[in-house]
């Protein structure tokens, strides 16, 4: 059995001595990009690595072209996972302290060079230390190995891509940032406020429960009926600020058993201001 979506504490506990499994810490914080190495260094699950959303899950930036965290190459990227100890029998098992905000952008980066056993930990490290689970400090590295990278590009939507659903709407946008951010209420990270137009608000913070754990599968189904209608999640577009918390919402899709096929435009918001000349919209759409 692999895991390919959500996996409990109590299931990763049974397995944390199995070498074919693989547990990565990706804790981050936008704001303190050096914070969530730090606490890894403080404190992690036994035998978890270190993945860091700037230097291992980004490539460079280019202003004026890319978002804020574009991805890396997929030839640099694989190398890091085969350094991390993955290989195509590895099954992965992703977690940080923000309900998988940050560990589901490993989650889909291995699933777009083709790696399907791969989970997020639900409820993250802050459950794992609440429930007494071991813990250990200091920097960890496994064996490396062999990883046969087997791209999936059409998972990701370029900017140009976009840019033509504005006219065609073939595609039904989601942006999963909060509604304050959606509507232009309220921007605090980058230099204009609103929304790709045409978007719909799907904030990803309403996939937790109040103790910042998935919903159960029937409730998510619920939630994404509504937000998807008629549209099949394969002609579905969602983003985020700057390609991380895009994520969070494919993993609930997947939970919710609704099928895959829904893309991320890694690009998001910080990726479409970046040029001045394309449309924004604020306020609710119909």
């Amino acid at each position: 059995m692999s895991y390919t979506s959500i996996i409990s504490t109590a299931e990763l506990a049974d397995h944390l001595t199995d070498p074919t499994w693989a547990v990565i810490d990706c804790r981050f914080a936008l704001n303190n990009p050096t914070l969530g190495h730090q606490k890894y260094l403080e404190a992690h699950i036994p035998g978890a690595v270190y993945a860091n959303l700037d230097e291992d899950l980004s490539g460079p930036p280019i202003p004026g072209k890319t978002g804020r965290h574009p991805l890396p190459p997929v030839e640099q990227f694989t190398q890091t996972v085969a350094n991390w100890g993955i290989d195509a029998y590895t099954q992965v098992v992703v977690y940080d302290e923000t309900s998988g905000m940050y560990a589901g952008r490993l989650w889909w980066m291995l699933r777009w060079l083709g790696h399907d056993a791969v989970a997020v930990l639900d409820g993250d490290f802050r459950h794992w230390q609440k429930e007494g689970r071991p813990v250990m400090s200091g920097e960890e590295q496994r064996t490396r190995r062999s990883f046969i990278p087997r791209p999936r590009p059409a998972m990701e939507v370029s900017v140009e891509e976009m840019v033509a659903n504005l006219a065609s709407g073939q595609a039904k946008v989601f942006d999963v940032r909060s509604e304050v951010r959606y509507r232009g209420e309220e921007e605090t990270m980058y230099p204009v406020a609103g929304h790709i137009p045409g978007a719909h608000s799907a904030y990803y913070a309403h996939n937790l429960d109040a103790e910042g754990k998935f919903l159960p599968p029937e409730q998510l189904r619920e939630r994404y009926a509504k937000l998807l209608g008629e549209t099949p999640p394969s002609e579905c577009i969602f983003y985020c600020g700057s390609g991380v918390s895009v994520h969070h919402d494919l993993i609930a899709l997947e939970r919710a058993g609704l099928g895959v096929g829904a893309r991320a435009y890694i690009g998001s918001w910080s990726g479409w201001i970046a040029d001045p000349t394309r449309p924004v919209a604020t306020g609710e759409e119909s």
